[in-house]
């Protein structure tokens, strides 16, 4: 099933910051942690800071713009913005944005790429160690680690990028590979053994984990 673009929604969030029709911001300025945030309503201003999980533009062929992720230490969210900003894992980042949902995933949209401040390196981001069934709105933003058993070898959803599907007995799990990734995916045939580490992800009515690298997915 092609995947809907998800840029169409940033714009017009864009337009009503510029319009001054988003909601309040709350507290603007005060850095408020990214599980609180992810507790506001949409619309909502806020200020959080992270360490970077993912580069910058690594999802873009199925996000359509070249964000990243960032995490603290209790829970993790997608910053969406239109340009490269050359964010790499473990850069600490600081950024003000306006809560928004993107085809299910909640997502943080900066008015204007100023917003975001990278201001350093931090600590290296431990990928949470999760069963597959696992993997859902509890864990979404968070850099997870799944290993499970291949139950669908790869499948074309060109241009967006590749999937396929593993179950570890809990319930399968979509992997979706974005194309600026250039992970390959030969070898990955119904019944292998896989380790895959990525962002926990959601995309309509599913969940996924979006590996960044190619080491991300480990043949066993």
């Amino acid at each position: 099933m092609r995947r809907v673009p998800r840029g169409i929604a940033s714009v017009l969030v864009l337009v009503l910051v510029s319009v001054g029709l988003a909601a309040p911001a709350e507290a603007s300025g005060h850095v408020v942690s990214i599980r609180h945030a992810r507790s506001l309503p949409l619309g909502t201003v806020v200020t959080v800071g992270g360490t970077a999980t993912t580069p910058s533009g690594a999802f873009e062929s199925s996000f359509f713009d070249r964000g990243f992720a960032i995490q603290d230490r209790g829970a993790g969210i997608y910053v969406s913005v239109p340009v490269d900003l050359g964010v790499t894992p473990r850069d600490k980042v600081r950024v003000t944005g306006t809560l928004r949902d993107s085809y299910g995933l909640l997502v943080l949209v900066p008015a204007d790429p100023a917003a975001v401040r990278v201001h350093g390196r931090g600590p290296s981001v431990r990928p949470a160690p999760l069963a597959t069934g696992a993997v859902g709105e509890t864990t979404e933003g968070l850099l997870v680690r799944v290993a499970a058993t291949v139950t669908r070898a790869p499948e074309s959803d060109l241009p967006y990028g590749h999937k396929f599907f593993v179950d570890d007995g809990s319930g399968e799990l979509t992997i979706f590979v974005n194309t600026p990734t250039g992970i390959d995916l030969t070898g990955l045939v119904v019944g292998r053994t896989v380790r895959v580490t990525g962002f926990s992800s959601q995309f309509d009515t599913h969940y996924e984990i979006d590996p960044r690298f190619p080491e991300d997915i480990a043949v066993r």
